[in-house]
């Protein structure tokens, strides 16, 4: 029932503080009363990049392989690769950067009044001659053929500027 969502919640919640105690103890009443492990690998894979992201990358390749690892061998041998994930994601350093500019990007996307942007033409494909008449593809830089990043475009013309990273346009 309720209690659940409550200990997921309490698990979440006590890794995010970095309570490697308290994340255990909700793990353990979660795993003892029965709950699928594979549930909570899911929640944790989420974890890794909601809230640790790119403070640690390394992260969801723990959560990953936690849930692989769940879904080998199952329980109650999968405990402790559940129990090593939850002390690894309340030691590791947070950051929601990611988390936070998706959504803004995606709060861009719902306001858009009208048909969206078209992609700029030197970032479209040009797999055809007409498409190359058209000018698709013209004037792309491929940035692994200089030493230094190129300036380039890759927004559409009315976002330039935008950076989902910061508050406001720059």
């Amino acid at each position: 029932g309720e209690e659940h969502y409550n200990c997921i919640s309490a698990l979440h919640k006590s890794m995010r503080g970095s309570d490697e105690n308290a994340s255990l103890y909700w793990l353990a009443r979660m795993l003892e009363g029965g709950e699928d492990p594979l549930y909570v690998a899911r929640r944790l894979v989420r974890f890794a990049s909601e809230d640790i992201g790119l403070a640690d990358p390394l992260a969801l390749t723990q959560a990953v392989a936690a849930y692989q690892g769940c879904h080998f061998i199952g329980m109650p041998e999968c405990e402790v690769i559940l129990a090593q994930c939850v002390v690894y994601f309340a030691r590791a350093p947070k950051s929601i950067e990611v988390y936070r500019a998706y959504g803004k990007v995606k709060e861009c996307l719902r306001m858009h009044t009208g048909p969206l942007p078209p992609v700029p033409l030197h970032l479209r494909n040009a797999p055809t001659k007409l498409m190359k008449n058209l000018g698709y593809g013209k004037g792309y830089k491929y940035n692994p053929m200089y030493k230094e990043p190129v300036e380039q475009d890759y927004l559409p013309e009315e976002l330039k500027g935008t950076d989902f990273f910061k508050e406001q346009k720059t």
